[in-house]
């Protein structure tokens, strides 16, 4: 069940704030820069790693005043007020002693209360986080980021900064686009960015008694690794660990490993994630030069025709009974109980979208994969994703297992000959459907 958002009041106004999850430990989540507690959990890596964190804490987590469901404010807030709103917060879910996660810059709120309030706080994690805010905008970045701002709120102008792994994933866009509408409007966003700029947290790091972990993604084009070493350096015995990735906003990407890490970090072991091993027929699908047809139409009407595609293609998975994995930005993974839905669906869809004036290729591959919470993890998805790379325009190409399990089908296959698989080990039989 989605948690039930409460209000505390703090001086200036009320904070939007919710709990949830189980266990002894108390643990308070600061989101970064733009929140919106609702808005949030529709993203599925965000809601995932949200309930990650619930299943070994009681967890709290809000939204910054000025941003999301909380209070608007029409000026910048201090370093101080922001730990007065987080002992708020701290205050009114009950919490005695709790570990504080704080995320980019809410990271040096947190490190403020744990100097401020060591009697109050169990341990400090942060990720993605600066010792000072004008380390983390650079002038060119902030200037693009305060012209994003003025002109173009609401359009997901930063994405390849903020998010890159994500943005090709048009229906990712479109919910930054909600979100940033959402979180703040133009003013308290720059009234934010005034707020960032200015914190530092340097003159206190040597003082913090906590136990603390500093965590920071290798590719983050926000706010440097090297700028998350200096923040470990300077906190007496705090560790430093770096992860994999590239995206800035650390509510996305492999949150299983960032919550490994704070997992393992509060509680000295990581839960094994619960995963089930199933045979699925898999379906690839991805539109043909889509790229080009981008340049073409120009962002607003492929956004216009993106939802058209999406709607159609979801219509033939009903059909065939196929349960969609995710989107991959112009196209799908979808998996289905046998091969021959997955074909059948897969010639629907070539067809259904031939009235946008679409062209899509498409892959099956029937193999064993890792079923984690909604997602399917394993070599069966790549080997699915390498031969739809192969189809040709308007074509389903699909491999030798999917060709024997069909047998006595009716379907007929053009042997499209032996093919090497990018980074799957073998070659590999593949066949065009009829």
């Amino acid at each position: 069940m989605v948690p039930q958002v409460r209000y505390t009041k703090n001086r200036d106004g009320h904070i939007a704030y919710e709990t949830f999850g189980g266990g002894d430990l108390e643990l308070v989540v600061a989101v970064g820069p733009v929140s919106h507690l609702e808005v949030l959990r529709e993203q599925p890596d965000a809601e995932r790693f949200l309930e990650r964190l619930g299943r070994f804490a009681r967890v709290a987590v809000f939204d910054r005043r000025g941003m999301g469901l909380s209070d608007p404010l029409s000026r910048p807030v201090t370093l101080e007020e922001q730990v007065e709103d987080l002992e708020a917060v701290i205050n009114a879910a009950g919490f005695q002693c709790p570990a504080l996660l704080g995320l980019s810059d809410q990271g040096r709120t947190c490190i403020l209360f744990a100097a401020t309030h060591p009697g109050r706080t169990r341990a400090l994690v942060t990720a993605g986080t600066a010792p000072y805010g004008a380390a983390a905008m650079t002038p060119e970045y902030a200037g693009s980021l305060r012209d994003a701002v003025e002109h173009a709120w609401g359009q997901a102008q930063l994405i390849g900064v903020l998010a890159p792994s994500r943005k090709d994933d048009l229906a990712f866009r479109e919910w930054c686009m909600r979100a940033e509408r959402l979180s703040a409007s133009p003013q308290a966003m720059l009234n934010l960015i005034e707020t960032i700029s200015r914190a530092d947290v340097r003159d206190v790091l040597a003082t913090v008694q906590t136990p603390t972990l500093v965590l920071h993604r290798r590719g983050d084009r926000m706010v440097s690794p090297t700028l998350g070493q200096e923040l470990a350096e300077a906190i007496p015995h705090a560790r430093f660990v770096e992860l994999a990735g590239d995206d800035a906003i650390y509510l996305l990407g492999d949150v299983d490993a960032l919550a490994d890490q704070v997992e393992e970090f509060l509680t000295g072991t990581h839960s094994e994630q619960p995963s089930d091993r199933i045979l699925a027929s898999l379906l690839v699908t991805a539109i043909v030069r889509s790229t080009e047809r981008v340049s073409a139409l120009g962002d607003a009407r492929w956004r216009e025709l993106m939802v058209r595609h999406d709607a159609v293609v979801r219509r033939q998975f009903d059909r065939f009974g196929g349960r969609e994995v995710k989107h991959t930005g112009d196209g799908f993974l979808a998996r289905f109980d046998g091969p021959g839905r997955a074909i059948h669906c897969a010639v629907a869809a070539l067809e259904a979208v031939g009235g946008l004036d679409l062209e899509l290729r498409c892959g099956v591959h029937t193999g064993e994969c890792e079923l984690v919470a909604d997602d399917l993890r394993g070599l069966a998805v790549h080997i699915a994703a390498r031969i739809a790379a192969l189809a040709e325009a308007h074509e389903v190409l699909v491999s030798r297992t999917v060709k024997d399990l069909v047998v006595g089908s009716g379907i007929e296959f053009t042997d499209r000959g032996t093919q090497a698989l990018k980074g799957v080990p073998g070659k590999w039989l593949t066949y065009a459907v009829q």
